[in-house]
């Protein structure tokens, strides 16, 4: 199945790859910021990571810088279709700390701060890369099965976060596409 016959779904392949390409990223600006106290590399991650992300979450992954080098990576290989819905309130997570890290080290606030909050990106963006465990969808879940977002019934998430339902195929219902 094409993604032309799909909307609002993203590959999980791809989602997966951008994540690890945005890790190891945000890893050389630790790397700086740790241990040679050099945070500059950090405001610049920080901003390109806020633009990133804000690309994600506005236009899609597809046309983002991350995005579009992970689609290449990952071109070979047959796409994993998941909603996007989790994935965009995942990525609005990590737009809010890409925002927040920017405003930091841009306001010359240093040490444990920005260094922590760094870690729990690259722990979050590590667990999605390696481990295919988006926490943003979780979280989204976990919303969404207290009824504060969209039903789960609706959504087709990565292992399962989503009470998953299996994408439709080619002549099922509405040409194959998710809400």
């Amino acid at each position: 199945m094409s993604a032309s016959t799909l909307t609002g779904v993203v590959n999980e392949n791809e989602a997966r790859a951008a994540a690890g390409l945005t890790m190891v990223t945000g890893a050389v600006a630790f790397s700086y910021a740790y241990f040679d106290k050099q945070y500059v590399p950090l405001q610049v991650v920080a901003s390109v990571f806020f633009i990133e992300f804000l690309i994600r979450v506005a236009v899609g992954l597809r046309y983002s810088p991350f995005g579009a080098l992970a689609r290449a990576m990952t071109r070979r290989r047959a796409p994993e279709w998941v909603s996007r819905t989790p994935k965009r309130f995942a990525w609005t997570l990590g737009l809010t700390m890409a925002c927040g890290m920017a405003v930091i080290t841009k306001s010359g606030i240093r040490g444990y701060l920005p260094r922590t909050i760094c870690l729990i990106c690259l722990t979050l963006m590590w667990m999605e890369s390696a481990l295919g465990l988006c926490v943003g969808c979780k979280i989204y879940s976990l919303l969404a099965r207290g009824g504060i977002s969209a039903g789960p019934d609706d959504q087709s998430c990565a292992d399962g976060y989503c009470e998953p339902r299996l994408l439709a195929s080619p002549g099922a219902s509405e040409a194959g596409t998710l809400p």
